[in-house]
């Protein structure tokens, strides 16, 4: 068996046939698939048994996250890769079998993001690789583009977690998901300490998802999403940044951070906003930090120039 596919879910029924069934006809065959239930109330459990008894399911008592329900999808896998992907996706035929040749190809790769399409409107990008920039932006590339905007096999600076592949002899070597995060941004996290460790993350546009989007925490912009992506924004910044790098990089966070205040503030959520910004300072003084070493630096210089680059990039230059 080469690949595992881990499918967190938490009160999603409404999505499992659609997803579960895509996977029942991929024209890979040696492939296990995993649900990892966070808890759910609405018969998600139940269904997926009766319907798919082929899924092996992963019942947690209640809803850790994201974080910790991929972490226990991981441990419980038995592959020596692992596909993670949202509950609220529909995936093509060859799905599967295109990202295990994907990260097969890239002998350096950690992940490979898929090519995410639209649920609702299958002729725009929803995400075709996520970046992270100078100013604590993280930004899917491509969103509501055309869908052949982005053609071809690149690097990329993280793979969304939604729907990408991952090495697990690598996930050893550098450590799980993050349950810190709970949800949002942790896939940034994971790809940005990768590349610390001088590891690549790529895009696989030849593996396409169909993603409805926000299917668990119910819509682009709500209070929850919003705490808690601001709460991990400053954590990411911590822990994967050295000291003198978050020095250089200060007046880039300091007016990115500003202008989302604003932006939230006009959204009627920046309370949200600004109640995450303390709590990632909370979490911060008491949580974990990619340890530095001297033989990263040179890892260290590509990200920097990387985060400046990708400040031009979310402007479309």
């Amino acid at each position: 068996m080469e690949v595992s596919v881990i499918i967190p879910n938490y009160n999603g029924i409404a999505f499992l046939d659609s997803v579960l069934n895509s996977l029942e006809g991929q024209t890979a065959d040696d492939f296990e698939v995993i649900l990892v239930d966070n808890g759910s109330s609405d018969g998600s459990c139940s269904f997926a048994a009766a319907s798919y008894p082929w899924v092996h399911i992963l019942e947690l008592p209640e809803n850790y996250g994201f974080c910790r329900a991929v972490n226990e999808g991981i441990k419980a896998s038995r592959a020596p890769y692992v596909i993670l992907l949202n509950n609220d996706t529909e995936v093509t035929e060859n799905f599967v079998e295109e990202m295990l040749a994907a990260i097969m190809r890239h002998k350096k790769a950690f992940s490979c993001g898929a090519r995410m399409v639209q649920y609702h409107d299958r002729d725009k990008l929803d995400d075709a690789g996520n970046y992270y920039c100078a100013l604590g932006w993280s930004f899917a590339r491509g969103r509501g583009r055309d869908i052949h905007a982005y053609e071809k096999e690149e690097k990329i600076f993280a793979a969304c977690a939604g729907a990408a592949i991952y090495r697990k002899k690598i996930l050893d070597q550098i450590g799980l998901f993050d349950e810190e995060h709970f949800a949002y941004l942790e896939d940034v996290d994971i790809g940005y300490r990768a590349r610390i460790y001088g590891y690549e993350n790529w895009y696989a546009p030849k593996a396409v998802v169909y993603h409805v989007g926000s299917g668990t925490s119910g819509s682009r912009y709500n209070q929850f999403k919003t705490r808690y992506s601001s709460r991990n924004n400053v954590y990411l910044v911590y822990k994967n940044m050295p000291f003198l790098q978050i020095l250089l990089n200060l007046p880039f966070l300091a007016a990115g951070f500003g202008i989302k205040i604003v932006f939230f503030t006009a959204k009627g959520m920046g309370r949200e906003y600004l109640a995450g910004i303390k709590n990632g300072f909370s979490i911060s003084i008491k949580g974990k930090k990619v340890p530095f070493s001297w033989k990263h630096l040179k890892n260290y210089a590509c990200i920097q120039a990387e985060l400046w680059v990708n400040i031009l990039r979310r402007f479309g230059r």
